[in-house]
């Protein structure tokens, strides 16, 4: 196979990962749904427990200690990697407790929001500079929140945390040079101890009923959810080093996408005509981002 066909082939087997990998996260409402008679702190600690024994597992299959030496090299990144990871435990959480509380169709409007919350982040925090058009799509985004808050009487708080979170955590990961699944390997092991601290305290008779308690079935789909946790990540690590990032930001709209539907059509919330104009004014802000970036990598020099 010539050096150009294997590009070929690597390049079209990233783009099939990276779009399994969004249609998976669009699609895991149900399982977490299917685990709903377990409270969510639970459900998250057990998220936690067994996704850090299969990403470390793979790492040090894959690589040994070599991940965990280079990341020691950089004091900096041990602290920033601690920050992330508490970002992204509250992102799972608050998603986890969303999902099985009756508010999929919220989840999905954050992961709507969460590119241009990341663009507001470039702004403040890495001082990066944004076109007209860039503007006025923020400012659309901006006007659907508004508008949602002022149909609803509260602001979307979920849609608005779980953007946030994400953001916080893309620009932490953003600022720390460290291999993706490396990284997420520490994380977890951060999180590793007081996740499992609290499930064995769980278990003497604080509302743990892994042993005893929640049935096998519900049992196995904890374990189970830390492949659903790591498996996906791993395989976006993989799919988003072999694709252009344009091509990414495009895919990554597969998932709130999927929820959505999944709101409306399966969890049957309510999506009346005010909830669909506030969508629709940040749905106007993401393709002005989208096609305006597009536009502009189209006319580039090769």
């Amino acid at each position: 196979m010539s050096a150009d066909a294997h590009a070929l082939a690597e390049q079209r087997r990233g783009l099939a990962i990276t779009a399994g990998t969004f249609v998976l996260w669009g699609v895991v409402p149900v399982y977490w749904h299917l685990l709903r008679e377990v409270p969510s702190a639970q459900i998250i600690a057990h998220r936690i427990i067994w996704s850090t024994l299969l990403v470390v597992a793979w790492l040090l299959f894959s690589s040994g200690l070599g991940w965990l030496r280079a990341i020691a090299a950089q004091p900096r990144a041990l602290w920033m990697l601690a920050l992330s990871s508490i970002a992204i435990a509250f992102n799972w959480g608050l998603y986890i407790w969303a999902v099985n509380a009756g508010h999929v169709i919220e989840t999905s409007l954050g992961y709507f929001i969460n590119p241009l919350v990341n663009v507001l982040l470039g702004v403040l925090v890495l001082h990066e500079r944004l076109r007209r058009i860039q503007w006025l799509a923020v400012a659309c985004a901006a006007l659907g929140v508004a508008w949602l808050t002022i149909d609803a009487g509260t602001p979307p708080w979920i849609a608005l945390g779980l953007a946030s979170s994400f953001g916080l955590y893309g620009l932490l990961r953003k600022l720390v040079a460290v291999d993706a699944v490396g990284g997420l390997g520490l994380e977890s092991l951060y999180l590793f101890l007081p996740a499992l601290g609290f499930a064995l305290w769980s278990e003497s008779g604080h509302g743990g009923g892994f042993i005893s308690g929640w049935g096998w079935g519900n049992d196995a789909l904890l374990i189970l959810g830390g492949v659903v946790t790591a498996v996906p990540l791993i395989g976006f690590a993989y799919g988003v080093k072999r694709i252009p990032l344009s091509l990414v930001g495009l895919l990554q709209y597969i998932a709130p996408t999927l929820q959505l539907l999944l709101g409306v059509l399966f969890f049957h919330e309510p999506f009346d005509g005010g909830r669909a104009l506030g969508f629709a004014a940040i749905w106007l802000g993401l393709l002005l981002y989208a096609g305006e970036g597009m536009w502009r990598l189209q006319r580039r020099p090769r």
